[in-house]
């Protein structure tokens, strides 16, 4: 979960860094990887997908929380599952991570 978190906060700085760069899912995307190459199911994957390990948004706010343009990032990781606990992790787990950064 941690990992998820620094990916989010990584991607969030990078992104914010200006509106055009805030538009572009690909470079957030290689942050976001970056980050979570040490993470089980990461490894050398080259893309994000939702139906991959590693899924990365990006959204440009015109009127963030302060009411500045922001840009929100959802960084969301699946990790491959060790073992599977009956009735509680059945099929997978994602675990989602967003983050808000005013645009500079």
């Amino acid at each position: 979960m941690i990992s998820a978190e620094s990916a989010a906060r990584v991607v969030g700085m990078y992104a914010s860094s200006s509106a055009s760069v805030a538009s572009n899912p690909t470079l957030a995307c290689s942050y976001a990887l970056a980050d979570l190459k040490d993470s089980p199911g990461v490894g050398s994957t080259s893309s994000c997908s939702s139906s991959g390990a590693v899924n990365v948004t990006t959204t440009y706010l015109a009127s963030g929380a302060d009411g500045l343009p922001a840009e929100q990032v959802s960084v969301t990781y699946k990790p491959s599952l060790v073992i599977t606990l009956p009735g509680l992790i059945n099929g997978g787990l994602a675990i989602t991570r967003t983050v808000e950064f005013p645009i500079r």
